[in-house]
């Protein structure tokens, strides 16, 4: 008989519970998937407010509800504004601050609703059967912004309804594909495009600002950062970020675009010199600048983001924050329209910028702490942001405009993670290859006794253009396997961000070289200091960090136990399955029928009879981006030899598993296979033939 997957935990903690105290206080998976989520955190205009939203989980059924809520911006109670099953999110405040507009499914598809701030029902703005999503209001207050898919071709909300109902009404299931980027990380595009609509707050009236050109669409790709559109501060204009024309499967061109808010003149390109990435655009203040954001090398989606400026009066670019060698993600005006705020990924953490306008050194505000989605109080006054960090879930903080007299607003965790023993957290630093000296972070279980040796667990993030933030996550939290005995190593290798971009370039057309030397090192110092038990030895990772477990697997025999999820196994099939092309094509170098001895030399599956290491394969069956197919691939080349694995697949997840009830049995079948056979207690592998499923 099988032994379910949360009793088989059950049944394993005793000794690890026993050796760091009361069982109760250990983090577990339902800790990290059940504690409420902070987020989005906004400033009202007159001060006096911070609207923000809070994500939990019903244990009772596992389901996640996101709702808006208010916190005075000097400290005090906060307010639940919302209340329906439906949630809120994206809570926007309207210029005279008596009014949050948010988003809701409540009446059917997403749509923005008006909350007046002094008491009454919501009512919706938009009734659009396509839905609407990120709202942005007019300083004027008169209408606000939205993205909402559409069929291009269709005139007005009526002929998209009746395309919708026709496609329905046939029952048939066959989707015609004429274009490249037919689908989307979990979505199929079903020949809708973005545009970006304005609506008239008075009566509703709608206008889609994209209407009647194929080629105006918002790109059906996001690399990241702010609001892709925004209004002038007269209310009279709208930049929007226009995507490639047809080739936005292998290109990561956009170009800044301006259009009236009202019919009249057709809409302007701003940057179309440059052939690489342009968008994020804020007005300044007084009406004379647009600062945005921008790329200098088209096809490579990790190069560096700058900060551009744009004189509205001769059109104008210039470039700022030269001494910022860091991308640049949200960025907000000073009220006085002299600096520009900006926030940067930064040795492990992120950090904020204040970049003045007349030249002289981008001054560091935040460094101290991860803070995400800051937000200026308009008069300028203080600033908010979501901070976080291993051991502090997600809440917001108030700031001065210098980064001091930091304090939180909210403490919606607080309760929660008090009764919990975390694991202590260190930044440390290592040799790393190509000379390099590499930043990991270190987590050791709680009582952590320094005089014994721990079985270490090797984290390796996704991207590979990404990196380990000091930050809490419900999906990889280290405090989960801390708990459960282990040392998390979590090293932020070459091609990691926030560390120079120099750094994360070297990654590219070298993904088994210097990064995996780089964990392999990590390892290697870890034992070296006598904190990693050399016989007990574990590695797990996801999306690029799913590719370096099948890569680790290939290439050395020194872990026993792998956990890889949405991993990339066999790189020239994943190709022709992906959606973003340009991503293989710069990293890889070209195409697999041009290239194919660097898709090669850099496929898993190239090494697949070197793979011994128990092996779990976690998979979503609606990842675009990594294929199930890959997981698929891999499964079968381990069974094939003999190689003690398994295969979890989520039917309706995608590239990430998000579902509270799934999150939890993948946390969980994470922990036992550890557990299994990377702790030394040699267990018979599971029947070629195992399966479980909770349904």
């Amino acid at each position: 008989m099988e032994i379910p997957a949360l009793l088989l935990a059950t049944l394993l903690s005793p000794a690890v519970a026993s050796a760091q105290g009361d069982p109760s206080r250990l983090f577990g998976p339902d800790d990290m998937v059940g504690l409420p989520r902070v987020g989005d955190p906004s400033p009202s205009p007159d001060g006096k407010w911070v609207a923000y939203t809070v994500t939990e989980v019903d244990p009772k059924d596992w389901k996640a509800t996101t709702q808006t809520w208010i916190v005075p911006s000097t400290g005090g109670e906060p307010r639940r504004l919302t209340h329906h099953e439906k949630g809120a999110t994206s809570p926007r405040w309207s210029p005279d601050s008596r009014t949050i507009a948010f988003v809701s499914s409540r009446s059917g598809a997403s749509q923005v609703w008006l909350l007046p701030l002094e008491g009454g029902e919501p009512r919706p703005l938009t009734t659009l059967s396509t839905g609407a999503s990120d709202p942005v209001w007019s300083p004027t207050g008169t209408h606000l912004a939205f993205a909402s898919k559409v069929y291009p071709d269709c005139p007005d909300d009526e002929a998209n309804e009746k395309r919708a109902k026709e496609i329905e009404k046939s029952g048939v299931r066959m989707r015609r594909i004429d274009r490249l980027l037919y689908r989307h990380w979990d979505e199929w595009q079903e020949g809708r495009r973005p545009h970006v609509f304005v609506v008239e707050v008075s009566t509703g009236k709608v206008r889609d600002v994209n209407a009647g050109d194929d080629l105006a669409d918002m790109p059906v790709f996001s690399l990241g950062g702010p609001d892709g559109y925004a209004f002038s501060p007269d209310g009279k204009e709208i930049a929007f970020t226009r995507g490639p024309e047809r080739n936005e499967a292998w290109s990561t061109n956009a170009d800044l675009w301006i259009a009236p808010v009202e019919p009249g003149a057709k809409a302007r390109n701003l940057t179309q010199a440059n052939p690489a990435w342009d968008g994020s655009p804020a007005y300044s203040p007084d009406g004379r600048w647009i600062a945005y954001r921008f790329q200098q090398k088209p096809g490579f989606e990790s190069d560096r983001f700058r900060l551009g400026l744009i004189d509205r009066a001769n059109g104008t670019v210039t470039s700022l924050a030269s001494d910022v060698d860091r991308g640049i993600e949200e960025i907000e005006w000073a009220p006085d329209s002299k600096a520009i705020f900006a926030s940067t990924e930064d040795e492990g953490r992120r950090a904020l910028w204040a970049i003045p306008l007349e030249g002289g050194p981008s001054k560091k505000i935040l460094s101290d702490r991860s803070a995400w989605e800051t937000r200026l109080s308009p008069q300028g006054r203080f600033f908010t942001a979501r901070i976080a960090g291993f051991t502090k879930p997600n809440e917001v903080w108030r700031f001065e405009l210098d980064g001091s007299d930091a304090r939180p607003l909210t403490h919606h965790a607080d309760a929660a993670i008090a009764r919990k023993d975390l694991g202590t957290v260190e930044s440390v630093r290592y040799p790393g290859a190509l000379g390099a000296t590499v930043q990991a972070w270190l987590v050791k279980p709680p009582r952590y006794d320094p005089s014994r040796r721990y079985p270490l667990l090797l984290l390796v993030h996704g991207g590979p253009q990404n990196a380990w933030l000091d930050a809490f996550s419900s999906r990889w939290n280290p405090q989960v396997f801390a708990a459960r005995g282990f040392v998390a190593m979590m090293p932020n290798p070459h091609g990691s961000t926030g560390f120079g971009q120099a750094f994360t370039d070297q990654i590219s057309r070298d993904w088994g070289g210097a990064c995996y030397e780089d964990c392999m090192k990590a390892v290697d110092w870890a034992i070296e200091q006598g904190i990693a038990d050399p016989g007990r030895l574990c590695a797990a990772g996801a999306s690029f960090g799913g590719y370096m477990m099948n890569w680790i697997n290939g290439h050395t025999d020194r872990f026993k136990a792998i956990v890889a999820h949405a991993g990339l196994y066999n790189l020239p099939a994943k190709y022709t399955t992906t959606e973003e092309l340009w991503f293989p094509e710069w990293d890889i170098g070209g195409t697999p029928w041009d290239n194919p001895e660097a898709f090669a030399r850099w496929s898993p599956h190239t090494y697949a009879k070197n793979m011994r290491t128990p092996t779990l394969i976690t998979h979503g069956e609606l990842d675009f981006r990594v294929p199930v197919s890959e997981g698929m691939g891999l499964f079968t080349a381990l069974q094939r030899q003999g190689v003690p694995s398994r295969l979890l697949l989520f039917p309706d997840e995608g590239h990430w598993i998000l579902k509270p009830r799934n999150a939890r049995l993948w946390i969980q079948e994470m922990l036992d296979w550890l557990d299994r056979y990377g702790k030394g207690g040699g267990a018979a592998a599971a029947p070629a033939n195992a399966f479980s499923s909770p349904r």
